[in-house]
């Protein structure tokens, strides 16, 4: 029996093997990722099917990915002609949530904004907030340490789970972390999982924080002549401890206003902060936006307002997506070179006849250039290649990372050694092969 008859009689369970159904989940949302149809996809249920798959599969060298939604940047879920898609779709209750204890247990494959729509009963709420909130899974938001707006203030994912359930590649399932919101009794492995990207074992079962729901915020929009002055606008506002802090480039405003005009044609920047508490900051936010050349500004307090006022920024993306082909990138800086940055990615737009957008999370430095090429050009895809790998550099030059929320997958793997040490890498490479031994986990992913 070929592999996939053999797990199948093994497992109980059937397996999807049609190309054209395999294929729609042997990717991800990477435009240039490689990838191959997989040899077969299975719907996992349970972990302890899981554990049987991943047994099986250790003990015949057979690679195995494993996906969520599919809502990655990364390549990061990619498979290939030989390998076991496991699929953690089906795997969707929330188990308990817990408003005493302020947690809530949830299956891999739980909505990240259903969870928070859940335990919103409870005036409680699930704060991280990936763009892909509302079709990501949890299980992949841990896979990639996904952040969001909220970042600035509530962090990323890691800094809300609490303990984890893992299938190890031998089948074995294990347990990290712990239910209470302290836990120092072992070495910290949980987090050796999060934005491991499936590369170290398969999460099943999640617990996180759940806190006191915020209060709806106040919102400050302001524009500013250049992208200089409105990032330095952004550092000093962050005394204020806002909730949000974006910025956008002129070359994204320009797109949003071919596409939806709504008044920015002279703005060369903008900023939008919220804050979902001390409202009464908003005449100071002011001040220190007019303190760096803003030309205009408003702050409201209404929650209505707060949808309109930020409608540039959900805009930005799918504006630069209406001009050609987009390779959305993401790299870290640190706060302060936002503006040097930018700088240096409109000078290589130049060099390589490109339009590329940045917008991004000017509170933590997590911005999102987005190069634009024609369709069907293969030239300026090559050229918007070199491009991508271009700004990761750049951003490492400024003390920046290859990533800050998307993830490494299999896009930026020859990256990283820019920016890691051989001792770093090798110790991450023993770390792999413990817990791996085999090799079949997300082969080819995260790891240089």
């Amino acid at each position: 029996m070929s592999f996939v008859a053999e797990l199948e009689s093994h497992l109980g369970v059937s397996l999807i093997t049609d190309p054209d159904i395999t294929s729609t989940y042997s990717k991800d949302q990477a435009p240039f990722a490689l990838y191959s149809p997989a040899a077969a996809v299975l719907l996992a249920r349970t972990t302890e099917e899981i554990s049987k798959a991943l047994a099986f599969c250790s003990e015949r060298k057979i690679p195995v990915v494993t996906r969520g939604a599919g809502s990655g940047l990364s390549g990061g879920a990619n498979a290939d002609s030989k390998s076991l898609v496991i699929s953690l779709e089906k795997m969707n209750q929330i188990i308990e949530i817990d408003p005493a204890n302020q947690l809530a247990r949830v299956q891999a494959g739980v909505i990240n904004l259903d969870l928070d729509t859940a335990v919103k009963e409870f005036g409680m709420a699930y704060l991280p907030d990936p763009a892909s909130r509302d079709w990501s899974t949890l299980g992949g938001n841990v896979a990639t340490n996904a952040g969001g707006m909220c970042c600035v203030k509530y962090g990323v994912t890691s800094h809300h789970v609490r303990a984890l359930k893992v299938v190890l590649s031998s089948g074995e399932v294990i347990e990290v972390g712990k239910a209470t919101k302290k836990f120092v009794t072992t070495l910290d492995l949980m987090h050796l999982f999060i934005g491991s990207e499936g590369t170290l074992g398969i999460v099943t079962e999640i617990t996180v924080n759940i806190v006191p729901r915020p209060k709806s915020p106040a919102t400050l929009i302001a524009t500013f002549p250049n992208i200089s002055q409105a990032a330095a606008a952004s550092t000093e506002l962050l005394k204020y401890r806002p909730s949000m802090l974006e910025i956008i480039d002129q070359t994204t405003l320009k797109a949003v206003e071919e596409w939806h005009p709504l008044g920015f044609e002279v703005a060369g920047s903008i900023l939008l902060m919220q804050l979902d508490e001390n409202f009464e900051l908003g005449d100071a936010s002011v001040a220190t936006c007019q303190s760096h050349g803003m030309i205009d500004g408003m702050f409201s307090t209404d929650a209505s307002d707060a949808a309109d006022l930020i409608r540039v920024r959900k805009l930005a993306y799918p504006a630069l997506e209406r001009l050609g082909a987009t390779l959305l990138d993401d790299v870290a800086l640190p706060v302060t070179k936002i503006a040097e940055f930018v700088g240096l990615v409109e000078q290589l737009a130049v060099k390589h006849n490109l339009t590329i957008g940045i917008f991004g999370h000017a509170g933590d430095g997590n911005m999102h250039p987005t190069i634009v090429h024609d369709h069907g050009d293969p030239e300026g895809e090559k050229r918007a290649k070199l491009a991508f790998s271009e700004i990761v550099r750049i951003a490492q030059s400024l003390g920046g990372s290859a990533s800050g929320e998307h993830g490494i997958g299999s896009i930026k793997r020859e990256l990283v050694t820019d920016e890691i040490s051989h001792s770093v890498i090798e110790i991450q490479r023993g770390i792999k092969k413990l817990l791996d031994p085999s090799g079949i986990l997300n082969p080819g992913k995260k790891l240089p």
